[in-house]
């Protein structure tokens, strides 16, 4: 329900209850993951999905069933392969659901969505199993969690769906020309928290980059400290052609820790700009996490194309994916979280009801 927060809070604080669908559990294929959530409101809005439309309808009737009622539902949606198949649906998987209703009064709820829509650290636990499926609990000991995921035996024998929302990865992009404006508008619709930076303060404007969350003037290794908050999940993209601003971006950028650092250039010039580096003191195994030329081989030239090809290497290095075709592979499709109970959660306290 994290997911939604921002849609959902008008309308809880606008007195009226919403009914909320969350996966559970997916068992063989499904184009979702666990803790994906839809809701369901009095006037029939839906809003979320949590398939791509072949359990829709099952999961609306439920979600009619306990806004009417209050009453929580668990229940399995889905086929066999042979039985999707038949029915011409494209996956052949199931996902077990919890169907409860928030009350405009549920303060647990109203407090993690509240947190989660100010992009906020939050962790939630919504009990799934036994007689008290579909309770909003606080989770204690959450800061040891790092995604949403199952806990065994966690509430009164039953199981617990921590539900956790991180904050945004953030995407910092020096430079403000044609190529970072692109990458700005995809990074942004990727769901990154985009900060560009230059040094051109008429470049740097809010017609220029309408989606960036930030916009900083002034020297980018003087100000990357302060723009990056985790470095370990950010990621910063040089695209100036300025060895005066790029060489001491990227040292600054490689020196604080930053998970992905990539620049722009010419072979030429990232053979030029390396030399640069190491004689500015950066050593070579630091030199080795720089990832330039930036962005993996799709063949584009534009501002656009070029954009979905650096997105598409920061992705599969935040998710330690080769980038390569599916099809030449064999494997699941989507790398998920399993069920976990080896998660310290010292205790679970009961905050609603």
């Amino acid at each position: 329900m994290l997911q939604l927060a921002s849609a959902l809070l008008p309308v809880l604080r606008g007195g009226e209850p919403v009914a909320v669908v969350t996966v559970a559990r997916i068992t063989r294929s499904a184009p979702r993951g666990i803790g994906t959530a839809m809701a369901l409101t009095r006037s029939g809005d839906v809003i979320g999905s949590i398939s791509g439309g072949c359990v829709e309808g099952d999961a609306i009737l439920l979600a009619t069933e306990v806004l009417a009622t209050g009453c929580s539902r668990t229940a399995d949606l889905g086929f066999s392969d042979d039985a999707a198949h038949a029915a011409g649906l494209a996956c052949g998987g199931s996902v077990a659901v919890v169907v409860h209703r928030i009350e405009p009064t549920d303060a647990a709820a109203i407090a993690a969505l509240g947190s989660a829509a100010e992009d906020r650290p939050t962790a939630v636990g919504l009990v799934s199993s036994g007689a008290h499926a579909g309770r909003i609990i606080d989770l204690a000991g959450a800061d040891a969690l790092d995604d949403t995921r199952m806990l065994e035996n966690a509430y009164d024998g039953c199981e617990v769906l921590a539900l956790v929302h991180r904050p945004r990865p953030e995407l910092v992009i020096v430079g403000a020309g044609d190529h970072a404006m692109a990458l700005a508008r995809v990074g942004s619709a990727a769901g990154f928290a985009v900060t560009v930076c230059d040094v051109w303060e008429r470049l740097v404007t809010a017609e220029r980059f309408p989606t960036a969350d930030r916009l900083v003037v002034g020297l980018p290794a003087d100000e990357l400290r302060g723009l990056v908050s985790d470095p370990a999940r950010a990621a910063v993209c040089v695209l100036t052609h300025d060895e005066r601003v790029d060489v001491p971006a990227i040292a600054a950028a490689l020196r604080h820790g930053v998970g992905f650092v990539g620049a722009m250039g010419a072979r030429s010039t990232v053979a030029h700009r390396a030399h640069l580096l190491r004689e500015s003191g950066v050593a070579d195994g630091e030199l080795a996490r720089l990832r330039s030329p930036l962005g993996l081989d799709l063949g584009g030239a534009s501002p656009t194309e070029t954009a979905i090809a650096v997105l598409a290497e920061i992705v599969a290095a935040r998710h330690g994916a080769p980038g390569s075709p599916l099809r030449d592979g064999d494997g699941p499709l989507h790398r998920r979280p399993t069920t976990a109970d080896a998660v310290c959660i010292p205790s679970l306290q009961d905050v609603t009801r």
